[in-house]
């Protein structure tokens, strides 16, 4: 049969496959880089440290820790995590960053800090100074949308406003003079 029919006839059949085969079907699925279809037959196949090691050579140590985890290997998904906030950070993606940073109950500054970091990777070569003009705008209408309503929601809306208002004159003044 030849490699291509294989292929399909593994990925037909992930379910029903036979044990003697799964092994090889694995390796067949990461060679055609059908890496969730491989992770997924390792995995309920009782492949496990296979499953996570196909994801860790592809970057995904989100879903490794969580297979780890939901396995009952706590100690291998806290070094997941691990490894993946460090490997998310050198390569700047840090939405997973942040996820993996929550999953290892950093503290809410550092995660700030991921987040406030991952922005500015984000917006390297953009008008930052028409974005804020963007975002004021944008609070200034939900500032008026809010006006004669008193319950509590919009009152936390109200002083989240005023928060980030207060934070971006803090920032303002940082930049215009960097020894505060």
């Amino acid at each position: 049969m030849p490699w291509d029919e294989k292929l399909s006839y593994v990925m037909n059949n992930l379910k029903n496959l036979p044990d003697d085969i799964a092994e090889a079907a694995v390796d067949m699925l990461v060679q055609a880089k059908e890496v969730e279809y491989a992770v997924v037959l390792a995995r309920d196949r009782g492949m496990i440290t296979r499953a996570i090691q196909i994801l860790v050579d592809e970057g995904d140590y989100l879903w490794a820790a969580l297979i780890a985890k939901n396995v009952g290997l706590p100690e291998e998904a806290l070094r997941l995590y691990q490894d993946g906030l460090s490997f998310y950070v050198e390569m700047e993606m840090y939405g997973r960053a942040i996820s993996a940073a929550i999953a290892l109950r950093m503290p809410r500054e550092e995660i700030d800090a991921l987040f406030r970091k991952g922005i500015e990777v984000e917006s390297r070569g953009m008008d930052l100074g028409r974005s804020r003009a963007m975002l004021d705008s944008a609070m200034e209408s939900l500032e008026i949308s809010l006006i004669g309503r008193d319950d509590e929601i919009s009152h936390q809306v109200r002083e989240g406003l005023a928060e980030e208002r207060k934070r971006w004159a803090e920032d303002e003044k940082k930049q215009e003079d960097p020894r505060n």
